[in-house]
């Protein structure tokens, strides 16, 4: 069997886009409303009732509604009702199709102008209701649907007439109806206000239906422009089938055709069309196997994805009812969208859960099959001891939980690290490894406990003992800043902590080790000391040592010039260079008896003396401001002042 799908059937761009509108406007308002069926689809609008937009069926309805915002459809209204419904406080959202929109100024303008308007068309239709209320109260539109009525049309001769078409009308009937008014002798200005669209599609069913052994029509059983089609490609194939859902196909009546060609109106059953586009793959055996496929309860099937919402997945199962999988029976992710997960057209495995939801899907679940299997896995993982590995999906008051195939595994907090840690939100989302250390599967409820602390521990012990394999006192290595203290700085070096205590730091002082590292921070350290399992740290590297070569630079004698870098009641103490302090007696900073440094100084100030005292191997240099101008009863004061400030130091 051949089949044809036409390539024109699904929304046109007017309903297209009144749904998409409505579908934007569900995150920006509390209380939506469509005045009438948003569309001719009973899928699309039981969604919509789903996601909480309400249905208004008449105007009288208006006063009654809580205030919100009403959407238009795109069949279009009279003035009035927009003036009524901004009479009662509502947002108007217009998503009246353009195209009907244009017929409306074209009926508007030629009422206004004395003419008499004729709309060829449905009468009772809503789109061509709401052209008719575009006319004047004065002189109403008349509506023609038939030849009969185009035939006993009769007004006075003398009156202009405007001829439109209701937007979905068969292109052929609408030039016949207008051929047998031009006949009247009226003077007509006809203006074919069918949808481009609708033309294709009629076109294009006319056409597979002319070159068709039997032809499917898929649509709403209220859609006009569906049964428009229906008209039309019964006309050329007496074996026509009119269907809203797979329930109503004759599959009997296909089995001796070759070719079957398949169209939809503008507002087909999308779900069902994209399933016959998928059959339209097959060979006739294989559509009846589908068709007439029995299932069971429980029982795991495979199905091809048709259609996917973030919230849900129709699948074609191959019964003469879809498959339904919703989020929760998809994935143990919370708030999954399911559009980034799978696609029209891929496959998936399913477990029934129940052959009838009440709306006529079959419910299925892709968690289950998935859970089975991880639970399979589980099971192995315990019995071998082997490692597992899975993303965090949920973050609980104990501790984490982990999808491993659909299965859930609990990692208790004290279990997650080999540290203590008070936040674990961090995890959520990440994969992690971990041991099952109990397995007690229940139909009511499972008991499956992990570990990963034991995991990190081993691992910690392996690269400690790689570590201290590796280094000896003296090397440079590269870590890790963990955790900042007051009194030092606890290096990863990747398997073992190193302390780097603040007087290790620099050559220089150190106030605050906040100031110069922050956790993650990378740094390069000296071995200082290996200690049993202790390393102690230095980052006082040798080439960097500012005593080198001090004794020439910082000669008694030399002039120099440094900043406060800190003061004590006997003195203060100037830094020359990063690394290298001196002391300014007190009793040197001036001629003038001073109490004490700070009276005179400030941390930070820069300050000119005379080196009067250098010892390297004290690492000691006195300073002496007097000097600079009484140099020789300075100097000799300053021998006495070195030695009141090394029994001062001492003392301290």
């Amino acid at each position: 069997m051949e089949v044809k799908v036409a390539s024109s059937a699904g929304f046109c761009f007017g309903v297209k886009r009144a749904v998409e509108m409505v579908y934007n406007e569900i995150n920006n308002s509390d209380n939506i409303y469509t005045y009438g069926p948003i569309i001719h689809n009973e899928e699309v609008v039981k969604d919509l009732e789903s996601k909480g937009v309400k249905v208004i069926s008449e105007e009288s309805d208006f006063a009654g509604l809580e205030k919100g915002t009403v959407i238009i459809r795109s069949h279009g209204v009279g003035k009035s009702t927009y003036e009524m419904l901004e009479k009662y406080g509502h947002k108007i959202i217009d998503a009246t199709c353009p195209f009907v929109k244009k017929i409306h100024n074209i009926v508007r303008e030629a009422s206004e102008n004395g003419e008499q308007v004729v709309v060829i068309g449905n009468k009772t239709h809503p789109e061509v209701v709401g052209i008719n209320l575009w006319c004047s109260e004065n002189k109403p539109a008349i509506t023609i649907e038939n030849t009969e009525e185009a035939v006993d049309f009769d007004i006075p001769k003398d009156e202009k007439v405007c001829i439109v078409s209701q937007t979905t009308f068969n292109l052929n009937k609408f030039n016949e109806l207008v051929e047998i008014l031009k006949k009247k002798g009226y003077y007509i200005n006809v203006v074919n206000t069918i949808c481009n669209a609708t033309e294709v599609r009629q076109s294009e069913a006319l056409k597979i239906a002319k070159d068709s052994d039997a032809v499917i029509v898929i649509g709403g059983l209220s859609s006009s422009n569906t049964q428009k089609l229906f008209e039309i490609c019964r006309r050329e194939c007496n074996n026509t089938q009119y269907i809203q859902t797979l329930n109503d196909l004759d599959v009997d009546s296909l089995r001796d055709v070759k070719k079957v060609g398949i169209t939809a109106g503008a507002s087909p059953q999308t779900i069902l069309l994209r399933r016959f586009k998928i059959m339209s793959e097959l060979t006739f055996e294989q559509m009846l196997n589908e068709s007439f496929k029995t299932i069971r309860t429980g029982e795991i099937v495979e199905g091809k994805v048709i259609d996917v919402k973030p919230d849900q997945i129709i699948l074609n199962i191959g019964y003469k009812a879809d498959g339904i999988v919703s989020r929760d029976d998809y994935s143990n992710q919370p708030g999954l969208d399911l559009t980034t997960a799978v696609n029209v057209g891929d496959s998936l495995e399913v477990k029934v859960l129940q052959i009838n939801d009440g709306e006529g899907l079959v419910r299925l679940s892709h968690k289950s099959v998935a859970m089975d299997k991880g639970n399979e896995k589980i099971k192995e993982a315990f019995e071998n001891k082997t490692v597992l590995s899975g993303p965090v999906v949920k973050i609980l008051a104990g501790g984490l939980s982990v999808s491993v195939e659909g299965s859930l595994v609990f990692i208790p907090a004290s279990l997650v690290s080999d540290t203590f840690e008070k936040d674990l939100t961090k995890y959520l989302g990440q994969e992690v490894e971990f041991v099952i250390i109990e397995y007690t599967p229940s139909p009511r409820r499972s008991r499956i406990i992990g570990d990963r602390k034991q995991l990190l521990v081993a691992k910690k012990t392996e690269l400690a003992e790689k570590l201290f394999e590796s280094i000896k006192v003296g090397d440079v290595v590269e870590g890790t800043v963990k955790n900042v203290t007051d009194f030092g700085v606890f290096i990863d070096l990747g398997g073992a902590d190193g302390l780097l205590h603040i007087s290790e730091m620099s050559w220089g002082h150190v106030e605050n080790p906040r100031k110069i590292f922050t956790p993650e921070q990378k740094v390069k350290v000296l071995i200082k000391e290996i200690n049993g399992s202790k390393i102690a740290l230095s980052m006082r590297f040798d080439d960097e040592n500012p005593w080198v070569g001090a004794e020439e630079k910082f000669a008694v004698g030399n002039v120099v010039t440094g900043k406060v870098a800190r003061m004590t009641d006997f003195g203060a103490f100037i830094e020359l260079e990063p690394g290298i302090d001196a002391l300014l007696h007190v009793s040197q900073i001036s001629r003038e008896h001073i109490e004490k440094p700070s009276d005179v100084l400030k941390n930070g100030e820069e300050v000119t003396a005379k080196i009067v005292d250098f010892n390297i191997d004290t690492k000691k240099i006195s300073l002496s401001i007097k000097a600079l101008t009484e140099p020789e009863d300075a100097e000799a004061e300053a021998e006495d002042a070195e030695v009141e400030a090394t029994e001062e130091t001492a003392e301290e």
